[in-house]
């Protein structure tokens, strides 16, 4: 009787981190294209830092009980909130800012006060990358800050 040796051929570990690296590669293409590229995840997270930064200024007029400013600068591309808070936007975006003259601290530099009861002068941020768009809107009644990306990209 004679017995046949069958050879198992394995997966070798090499062949394994080729196969795990082949899919993260492509995972990660698919984010891009998905979400707009590198252009589209700055638009996002400079549109979200931002709302974020107006959120704390309101909740801080709300908790100290005295009237506190956000102020963005569309030509020297900056934020600031109170609490040493500072931010500054990408140079590939493009900058909008629409709000009350009366709280302008100058020319050029857009501000939105908040008041001790949450109410705000309102006010709104455009953000553009290429033909995509972030809008950043804060209510003068309630003073809420609502963000989201604009319907069709383009900054009204």
């Amino acid at each position: 009787m004679s017995v046949a040796v069958r050879r198992v051929r394995g997966v070798t570990l090499l062949e394994m981190l080729l196969v795990i690296a082949l899919v993260a590669a492509t995972g990660l293409v698919a984010a891009a294209v998905l979400t707009g590229g590198m252009e589209g995840m700055r638009l996002r997270a400079t549109g979200k830092d931002i709302a974020t930064a107006l959120r704390y200024t309101r909740t801080t007029a709300i908790a100290s009980g005295t009237p506190q400013r956000f102020t963005i600068d569309p030509v020297a591309r900056r934020w600031q909130a109170p609490g040493g808070r500072h931010g500054e936007v990408p140079p590939s975006l493009t900058i909008r800012f629409t709000g009350a003259r009366e709280v302008q601290p100058r020319q050029g530099v857009g501000a939105i006060q908040f008041f001790e009861d949450g109410a705000s002068t309102g006010g709104r941020i455009d953000l553009r990358a290429g033909q995509a768009g972030w809008r950043i809107d804060v209510g003068w009644i309630l003073g809420d800050v609502s963000s989201g990306r604009t319907p069709d990209g383009a900054l009204r």
